[in-house]
């Protein structure tokens, strides 16, 4: 039996100074799941959202995407530290659902 779980990851993406859309870097994103060996379910874009509490007062909103997806449990450490120098993703949340 395999250990496939469902999952749903959440992103914010920073675009200053980011020559890409960000319909770019969502197909990216899927692409990565994807060669990580995730099967994306669905994909949304809350589109630009104001921070409760601002850490740094020139980024005080971002773009917000979250992904469903199901994979190995092996996938999340996978995508965390494929993305953890990419300086347009902001913040990322990545949780088990059932």
């Amino acid at each position: 039996m395999s250990d496939i779980r469902k999952y749903a990851a959440s992103f914010i993406l920073d675009m200053r100074g980011c020559m890409d859309s960000v319909d770019t870097l969502v197909e990216q994103l899927s692409k990565m799941i994807a060669d990580f060996g995730g099967k994306i379910a669905a994909v949304e874009n809350l589109g630009q959202k104001n921070f409760e509490r601002v850490v740094n007062k020139s980024f005080t909103s971002g773009i917000y995407v979250q992904f469903l997806f199901e994979g190995a449990p092996s996938i999340v450490e996978g995508i965390k530290s494929k993305l953890k120098l990419d300086k347009t993703i902001n913040r990322i949340l990545i949780e088990s659902i059932k």
